[in-house]
């Protein structure tokens, strides 16, 4: 089988139902973007020995995966049936990881200039690619609604992707560049 179909060359891709869209659709946007954060996480992967960090980041992965799956199907229906959408537990997985993590850092009171290690900006950028993720998900949420508890694990995740570059900044002793205004 070829990975090229040639199906798309004139802007217009498939969703999962087989219906038509321009490759600018908004359903689209939302989720190819958790498609790049998918790819981000494999980067920051490859950069960490931490062990923190390595199974979260594998379940995230595979979780986003399911969320890009959802994005693409428009209708439950639609929905692959050797799938099961987001579950609420994994919510919950990300606030424990998020609460673990900011148990062993510095109360923070200022914003943080990304920098300063290349796992720290990797996370970083993972983190604002996920905000867009956010976006995109909640301007498709306008025109048809969207799982609450995908739109809820999204949110959760730029958090969780903040804190652990934190967690990253600490251990590999790289001093956080505060913002404190001009």
């Amino acid at each position: 089988m070829k990975v090229y179909t040639k199906t798309g060359d004139s802007g217009i891709t498939s969703l999962i139902s087989g219906k038509r869209v321009p490759k600018h659709n908004i359903r689209i946007k939302a989720y190819g973007t958790i498609d790049e954060l998918v790819a981000w996480l494999g980067l920051i992967r490859d950069n960490t020995e931490f062990e923190y960090a390595l199974a979260p980041l594998v379940r995230i992965q595979r979780q986003l995966m399911t969320v890009a799956s959802q994005l693409a199907a428009e209708s439950e229906k639609d929905f692959p049936r050797n799938l099961s959408p987001l579950q609420p537990d994994e919510v919950r997985f990300i606030e424990k990881e998020i609460d673990q993590l900011t148990e062993k850092l510095p109360p923070l009171r200022n914003f943080v200039i990304p920098g300063g290690h290349i796992l720290v900006s990797y996370t970083h950028l993972a983190r604002s690619v996920c905000r867009r993720a956010e976006r995109y998900v909640t301007e498709l949420d306008q025109h048809t609604p969207i799982s609450a508890t995908l739109i809820a694990y999204i949110n959760r995740l730029s958090d969780y992707f903040f804190t652990l570059a934190r967690m990253f900044a600490q251990d590999l002793e790289v001093e956080e560049v505060k913002w404190e205004g001009n």
